[in-house]
């Protein structure tokens, strides 16, 4: 039996911001989307809320903020796609309460984070940033003094997730000895040894790199007192968010030659385009390395965020899987072959679960099969019917109370 949609797919509407890779409008056109607008461009303010009035899908990186009002004014919007790891610029609680679950990519870019920080932790310790700057201004400082090889070194890395861990396996792979601390007990790959406390891996490590996510407890986790608790010619490298270092008390252990260098690919501001001005007290130091949020912009992890993301888009806006997102009860369901599939998204309220049955039973309609998942303030349910309904079933389902939305898939 050949599926119908209740809204044809060349009516649903997707839209993609900021350059996002081309590989995921050729996901979409494939899976038979054929309404899909692509801008390089960020939007904001009234141009975003006007743009996204009459959207379905909408894709972004980390440029387009979507606000509580931003998205209240999409009404038509029934999930978001956030082509990078980080969400932090969708606000997921009202994006939940407004039925509509928000998908990412943690994986697809790890590889290019990780051969990054490698990179710069070898050019760190051969003190090539330096010597580069010297050589641009017509000095030669040919010298093996305080150049070292990273091979027998303590790596020290903070938080072991995917991207941690890739750093892992690259820096054994080169002779390091690893350590890490995270506060979820991980499974260490090859020789890693776990530190119990951030104190414990900083006093080890010549270089300490940072892959943690943006919360209250990673907020200027790096400061002064953990700078003064490193290794005097330490090396520093945060590849993860602005907010996580204190570059002010890193600025001053430069100074003072406590930190032998440092790498910085994130920043608590950044320009919102490369037309606005880069401004960091970093910027005085030689031994330091500068890279502007570069650290998963690389094609190949560009291309790979593009697929995973539109694939989750698809699957939900097809089937009903929530399955990876951020926000949202997680339910994975097949497509069905004959049976008509609903989806419902309610608060989390007792005995709705029995008013949304209703809907079916008292007309006499089994339900073939039923999958519901909440969290403390939603809940979703997939319903599968014997039955070919119009959508006037779809209104009454609305109808429900406390009902935040509803849609008929097939």
């Amino acid at each position: 039996m050949v599926k119908k949609f209740s809204l044809d797919k060349n009516k649903i509407n997707v839209l993609l911001l900021e350059g996002i890779h081309e590989s995921a409008i050729n996901a979409f056109k494939e899976a038979g989307y054929t309404n899909v607008e692509y801008l390089k461009t960020a939007l904001d303010g009234a141009e975003l809320e006007l743009k996204i009035k009459d959207v379905h899908i909408l894709g972004i990186r980390s440029r387009t903020n979507l606000t509580p009002e931003t998205l209240e004014k999409a009404k038509k919007l029934f999930t978001v796609g956030c082509y990078s790891i980080g969400t932090n610029q969708v606000d997921l609680k009202a994006a939940k309460l407004q039925g509509i679950p928000v998908f990412n990519a943690p994986f697809s870019n790890t590889r290019s984070v990780a051969e990054l920080v490698i990179a710069e932790i070898i050019m760190l310790m051969r003190e090539v940033p330096a010597k580069n700057a010297a050589a641009h201004r017509g000095t030669w400082l040919k010298a093996a003094r305080n150049s070292y090889e990273v091979r027998g070194k303590n790596l020290g890395i903070v938080g072991y997730g995917h991207i941690g861990t890739q750093v892992s396996i690259l820096a054994e792979s080169l002779g390091m000895n690893v350590f890490y601390y995270d506060i979820e007990k991980k499974l260490n790959l090859g020789k890693t040894v776990t530190c119990h406390s951030l104190e414990e891996l900083l006093r080890v490590s010549y270089a300490v790199t940072l892959h943690v996510p943006e919360t209250e407890l990673t907020a200027n986790m790096i400061s002064a007192p953990q700078l003064a608790i490193m290794k005097k010619g330490a090396l520093l490298i945060n590849a993860s968010r602005g907010s996580v270092v204190d570059y002010v008390a890193v600025a001053e252990a430069l100074k003072s030659g406590h930190l032998a260098g440092a790498a910085a690919d994130v920043f608590p501001y950044e320009p919102g385009s490369n037309d606005e001005p880069f401004v960091s007290i970093l910027q005085e130091f030689d031994n330091v390395i500068l890279t502007p949020h570069i650290g998963g912009s690389t094609t190949e992890a560009q291309e790979n965020i593009g697929v995973e993301v539109t694939e989750k888009l698809i699957r939900y806006s097809d089937n009903g899987s929530t399955i990876g997102s951020v926000n949202f009860p997680q339910i994975s369901l097949q497509q069905n072959k004959d049976k008509q599939r609903f989806l419902h998204i309610h608060k989390n309220m007792p005995g709705l679960l029995k008013d949304i049955n209703y809907v079916f039973t008292e007309k006499g309609i089994n339900i073939a099969s039923q999958f519901l998942q909440t969290d403390a303030e939603i809940g979703y349910v997939i319903i599968d019917t014997e039955s070919h309904l119009s959508e006037v079933i779809l209104q009454e389902l609305k109808d429900v109370p406390h009902t935040i939305r509803a849609r008929m898939l097939y």
